[in-house]
């Protein structure tokens, strides 16, 4: 594509309101290549040739060498920059040396392990393994071809969901498989963060104990995009020391990375036009002009709206191009989703609206662009999506169109934060009480616990093994420990995806029909009474919520709007774990107990997000253990609050908004994985305080993390507030859109007050 014709054409709209805040040019980069320490076998060397996959880059090479002198590696790089050929040819050598070896791939979703076993056929079927080797094994697999598969397929593509619910706690019709197990691949490791994150890795060490039980120890490879922390991550997960490998060696074509800002629309420059507005203008212009684009959106709802505009606008120029553009995201049939990633890899359609599903490594082939509305979350994320377009060695053309967020305006304010910061840390805690206690009874089923498994399970497997004896849910004899004769198959009630077993079920009154779950933890913010809900496409009014039942009844409706719950946040101290003071302040991290009120719900128009009205609601409140950092504030910026006439509660309240928005910055996690206190007398410390928590029980190490990194936060977030236009606050910069008290107090003054007199020392 011609980028910059587009760009220019693009400047000379009559909507142009320079929206472009920054624009980065990626120069192409050359292939660099590696050597292996010992040659391959022939017959793959020449099955790697013939499909033009030789010599490997630097990194395939590295990850190679590592892999064959036993040592678990996690690859470490961009997209597209052939991470899959680092495991599968560390696995065709093995298999080829040692013909009743097994390997188990792990993918995220069923998509991308149909995705990559129909790779692996292309790549090695028939000239290395029979056509039958290689398998899929998920919910979807027929149970008439379970036992085949299991009995024949030397590498087996799954998901951590199925290995924890249905092959490990049947290990004993997996004994030969498991005994013969040389290899595990994790792929796209950076998933595997917070509490799915936490259960995968309780998953992964279960798995390991199974292969000691049987003889074998697997090595792993793990792939991951690039993260801060790729090696301390990997050890998290797998529980082992693993090798990093990040010397990208792949070629890259000429990128354009534009970031996108939608003008000011007010004279207190308080609101900017929709991000989806902009984002729709802009796929509409890429695929009216011919140029093969994908859209990512955050939500399902958001991909339906932004597909629906962009139909229609295209429409109004050339029917035939309205037809050419379709949208994806989970919840489609397999079947739907498999067409339309096939009619845009293969050329058939122009555009794609998708949500993260399509950000996966799926190979997307030759698109041109890519447009991200709204910043995905974390800079990872970012260049995982960005990196959709662009994927060969031409040149490629990518949109970051902001939200009306801290996160999203701080980076177009500072791009070269996100060109020139390095990736966020990728965080898990696989000791949270919560999910280890719930993965040491699926151990204890699968066989029972003995000394040996404090080295798998780590330090906290004794205390947490202890207290389920207390609980009366493990007992102990003779050096074991038992499941207690009352349970029964523990992994069907963890849901490793969700904090919690317990769901919600929502009820379609129109059929009388289930329509789907949702977990306990989330049910109060997604099916309260009056809450818009959105199910395959279509959107329902929850009328209903019964709480002793967990039933929530719904009703289809055509109503243009969605909802978004109003929250109050109260929590107290248990124990401090650590103390720091930097400057005037003391930080502390400990454990807390949260209390969540959900008091009400505001209704926001689709597309424009323009509030139109808001309703009360009465819900029990929420109570919960969990991990907090907390600061008070320096005598200083209190003298000067006063002597300004600002308000102290409004600055402390408008710090705590601001810093949540913006830690995601530093922990790989989104807003809604965080929570926030502030008050001007905290009981249990007898002073202003401002607490920011993990808003999952037990914690996901997003408090340590904001912990260890809290100068930066605080400088981040002063930034943040110093430098937006408005005058007295907006979403931008301090407001929340789920605070239960409707942003007051607030005051940014007192704010930056409160925030420069921190790091006055």
């Amino acid at each position: 594509m011609e980028i910059q014709a587009f760009l220019n054409q693009v400047r000379s709209q009559s909507d142009y309101q320079d929206q472009i805040a920054h624009i980065e040019h990626l120069p192409p980069r050359r292939p660099a290549y590696g050597e292996l320490d010992e040659p391959l076998d022939q017959r793959l060397q020449s099955c790697l040739e013939a499909r033009g996959l030789w010599p490997l880059y630097a990194h395939q090479a590295r990850a190679v060498n590592f892999s064959r002198r036993g040592k678990n590696v996690i690859v470490a790089t961009f997209s597209a920059s052939g991470k899959t050929l680092c495991y599968n040819i560390a696995v065709m050598q093995t298999m080829l040396a040692e013909p009743g070896c097994r390997a188990l791939y792990l993918f995220p979703t069923k998509a991308l392990a149909q995705d990559q076993l129909g790779k692996l056929h292309e790549l090695f079927t028939p000239d290395l393994l029979p056509f039958d080797a290689m398998s899929t094994f998920d919910g979807d697999t027929p149970k008439s071809e379970r036992a085949d598969i299991r009995r024949q397929a030397r590498i087996i593509l799954t998901n951590p969901d199925m290995l924890h619910i249905g092959i490990m706690p049947n290990h004993l019709t997996w004994a030969g498989f498991l005994r013969h197990l040389r290899y595990v691949v994790v792929d796209e490791a950076h998933i595997y963060r917070g509490v799915f994150g936490s259960h995968v890795a309780c998953v992964l060490r279960r798995l390991r104990r199974l292969c000691r039980a049987y003889g074998s120890e697997p090595r792993f490879i793990l792939a991951t995009a690039t993260v801060a922390n790729p090696g301390e991550h990997a050890g998290r997960l797998t529980g082992l020391p693993c090798e990093v490998v990040d010397n990208d060696g792949s070629p890259r074509g000429w990128k354009d990375f534009v970031f996108w800002n939608p003008p000011l629309i007010d004279e207190k420059k308080t609101a900017r036009r929709s991000a989806h507005w902009e984002s729709t203008n802009l796929f509409t212009a890429l695929v009216s002009q011919g140029t093969r684009t994908l859209t990512f959106t955050r939500t399902r709802r958001l991909t339906e709206l932004i597909y629906v505009y962009a139909k229609d606008r295209l429409g109004e120029i050339s029917y035939p191009l309205s037809k050419l553009v379709m949208p994806y995201r989970a919840g489609y049939l397999p079947e739907d989703r498999r067409r339309i990633e096939r009619e845009l890899f293969g050329g058939k359609l122009l555009g794609v609206v998708a949500t993260n599903a399509l950000e996966l490594g799926i190979d997307s082939g030759g698109l041109e662009a890519t447009v991200l509305d709204g910043y995905p979350g974390s800079i990872s994320s970012t260049w995982q999506q960005a990196g959709r377009s662009g994927r060969s060695q031409g040149e490629s053309l990518s949109f970051l169109v902001a939200w009306d967020n801290p996160l999203d305006q701080y980076f177009m304010r500072h791009p070269s934060d996100f060109f020139q910061k390095g990736f966020e840390n990728v965080l898990v805690n696989p000791g949270n009480p919560y999910i280890l206690k719930a993965h040491l009874l699926c151990a204890a089923w699968e066989r029972p616990l003995d000394g040996n498994d404090e080295a798998i399970f780590g330090p906290d497997f004794v205390p947490q093994r202890d207290a389920l004896v207390q609980e009366g849910r493990l007992r102990e004899r003779r050096g074991r420990w038992y499941l207690a004769p009352s349970i029964a198959y523990p992994a069907q009630a963890i849901n490793i995806r969700s904090s919690s077993g317990e769901t919600y079920a929502v009820v379609d009154v129109s059929t009388g029909s289930l329509m789907e779950t949702v977990e306990s933890s989330v049910a109060f913010f997604q099916v309260h009474p009056g809450a818009i809900y959105l199910h395959q496409g279509e959107s329902y009014l929850i009328t209903r919520l019964d709480l002793t039942n967990k039933v929530a009844y719904a009703e289809p409706t055509r109503a243009q709007y969605y909802t978004e719950t109003k929250e109050i946040h109260d929590l107290r101290i248990l124990n401090v774990r650590e103390s720091k003071t930097i400057g005037p302040v003391n930080v502390h991290l400990g454990d807390v107990e949260v209390t969540v009120a959900v008091v009400g719900f505001k209704k926001i128009r689709q597309f424009s997000e323009e509030t139109i009205g808001e309703e009360p609601l009465d819900l029990p409140t929420i109570t919960f253990p969990t991990v907090a950092l907390w600061f008070d504030v320096p005598p200083a910026a209190v003298s000067r609050i006063a002597r300004s006439g600002l308000d102290f509660a409004g600055g402390l309240h408008a710090t705590e908004h601001a810093a949540i928005g913006i830690l995601p910055l530093f922990a790989l996690c989104d807003r809604n994985d965080i929570g926030g206190v502030s008050t001007p007398f905290h009981p249990d410390t007898g002073h202003a305080q401002v607490f920011i928590y993990d808003a999952y029980p037990g914690g996901i190490g997003i408090a340590e993390k904001g912990y260890e990194m809290i100068t930066d936060l605080w400088a981040a977030t002063l930034r943040v507030i110093a430098e937006c236009p408005c005058d007295d606050g907006c979403p931008s910069c301090v407001q929340s859109p789920k605070c239960g008290n409707n942003n007051k107090p607030l005051d940014k003054a007192a704010a930056k007050v409160i925030l420069r007199e921190i790091q006055s020392g």
